[in-house]
């Protein structure tokens, strides 16, 4: 009862804000504005009412929905925070939720701690493995980069979180700095960005590369961008695809910004019946290629069902694109820290649940 009550007390925020004043005037000037929402480069396929009734009647009554979630408990691996390091170490936490340390500086990518993805703490998917460590295991955190403001991406109380235990920056797409700021985020720790914009924290260039997906919180959508992001350290480079459809802006990343010693590429949440807007397994690793990646890291997987394919498809399925397209790949296990120059063999961990 506690928790219901805390979680409706904090629904109406939860919903962010809109733009006002000086920030909406920025997003009106953004060339990705058409004047009323934020679009892609290409427009994104029409969900019709037919295909709205197929993704609920598969969602609630489709067959083997025993399938969408592992059978046993996930493994984790609750690893101690290593201040500071040379080259590239990755740690995923599951989901979309990473730490990147790229040359000594710490960012940890749209973080989610949270039971729930969703503006209610008692509904909505529910975690199917906890976090590794506690949000207060990370160690020192540089700065803290967002994708986009859907709820499995920006959490309210991860994000609460974290201002109250470290003083990081927040590097967002144009129009999410208003739900920050609702958030009591400091305007001085937010830095907002468009395409190919650019911020610099920690020594580390921080590019909001395109993306084809869309965004919001509430009824409406696409009153906030969403973005991939360049991360180009002094010595090393990753890349990471936050939610996308497939697209050729992924070989013009790489062309500017390649190649990358990993990317983080999202595989999961995938359907035919939105083939626009989150990649396949197959499209993560021509992704991967496209932007020139030494190592491909899957993520938005394991975590939370938000799809009808199978719990562990995703892994399965860019396991074995990635071996035909000769990619080095790894798929560590929630919590697993790895060294980009040294990753583990593929094991195949979640075929046993």
């Amino acid at each position: 009862m506690r928790k219901t009550i805390a979680g409706l007390r904090d629904l109406p925020a939860a919903f962010g804000a809109k733009a006002a004043g000086a920030r909406a005037e920025r997003m009106r000037a953004s060339p990705q504005f058409d004047g009323k929402v934020f679009r892609n480069t290409a427009p994104r396929l029409p969900m019709t009412a037919a295909a709205m009734r197929t993704i609920f009647r598969e969602m609630f009554f489709g067959e083997h929905r025993e399938l969408r979630k592992p059978g046993g408990a996930v493994p984790l691996v609750a690893a101690e925070p290593v201040e500071s390091a040379a080259g590239v170490h990755l740690t995923w936490y599951g989901h979309a939720s990473t730490l990147v340390e790229l040359d000594g500086a710490r960012v940890l990518l749209d973080p989610v701690w949270s039971e729930r993805v969703s503006p209610a703490a008692f509904a909505g998917p529910r975690r199917l493995h906890e976090p590794p460590v506690p949000l207060s295991g990370l160690g020192r955190i540089d700065a803290v980069v967002i994708s986009h403001d859907h709820y499995d991406h920006l959490d309210l109380a991860t994000i609460r979180s974290l201002v109250a235990t470290s003083d990081a920056p927040f590097l967002v797409p144009l129009g999410v700095g208003a739900h920050l700021e609702r958030w009591r985020v400091p305007a001085a720790r937010i830095i907002e960005l468009d395409w190919r914009e650019e911020a610099t924290v920690a020594g580390v260039r921080f590019v909001a590369t395109p993306a084809q997906h869309f965004s919001g919180r509430g009824l409406s959508n696409d009153s906030t961008l969403w973005t991939s992001w360049a991360l180009l350290g002094p010595a090393h480079r990753v890349f990471y695809s936050g939610d996308t459809g497939y697209f050729d802006g992924f070989a013009a990343i790489g062309e500017e910004h390649g190649p990358f010693d990993a990317a983080l590429i999202q595989v999961g949440a995938y359907a035919p019946t939105w083939p626009d807007i989150h990649m396949t397994p197959e499209e993560g690793v021509a992704a991967g290629i496209d932007v020139r990646a030494k190592l491909l890291v899957p993520v938005h997987w394991a975590t939370f069902q938000l799809a009808m394919h199978p719990w562990g498809e995703p892994a399965d399925r860019v396991w074995r694109e990635a071996k035909a397209a000769d990619l080095e790949l790894a798929i560590p296990r929630p919590g697993e820290r790895i060294d980009v120059t040294a990753p583990p063999p593929v094991d195949g961990w979640w075929q046993s649940l």
